[in-house]
């Protein structure tokens, strides 16, 4: 059993590299770029990349409107991304710095609550609950505190 390491062909190597040709259909965009003017003219008209894909599927060229789109972006236009709709992102309704109990006992005893002072309105911040909403009773009026009341089994008030 021969276990010594065999020496490579380094001459044999640097021939094979130089005369390695690659698969044409591995080439991307291989038979776009013959039509890369007639593709950029259409562009130019305002022509969709659909349309352009089925000018050239009818002349002969065997592709796609996937394919022509991502030649535009790739190669016309340069490579730019595509625009992505951008998601709504929800905040909570009060950012609240992580504090210690000490320093949240300590604040407690040094400020009394104030009473009476609405919370912050959740209609002003831009987060938006998907739970049940409920009605603020203390907005209603006089009237329409009455008609809830009637709502209910006699006996029990939904107000006082």
């Amino acid at each position: 059993m021969n276990t010594s390491p065999s020496t490579p062909n380094l001459e044999l190597l640097h021939k094979a590299v130089q005369e390695f040709q690659p698969n044409p259909r591995r080439v991307p965009f291989n038979n776009l770029k013959p039509l890369h003017d007639s593709i950029l003219e259409l562009r130019g008209k305002n022509a969709s990349y659909a349309t352009i894909a089925e000018l050239l599927q009818q002349n002969g060229v065997n592709t796609s409107r996937a394919r022509v789109a991502e030649y535009g972006r790739v190669v016309l236009e340069g490579g730019k991304r595509r625009k992505r709709r951008k998601r709504a992102s929800t905040t909570p309704a009060i950012n609240i710095p992580a504090t210690s109990q000490g320093a949240i006992v300590a604040a407690s005893k040094v400020a009394p609550p104030v009473a009476n002072v609405p919370s912050p309105s959740m209609e002003d911040s831009q987060y938006s609950s998907r739970g049940p909403h409920i009605a603020k009773v203390e907005f209603l009026s006089p009237d329409e505190v009455a008609e809830l009341n009637a709502s209910h089994p006699p006996g029990k008030t939904a107000l006082p």
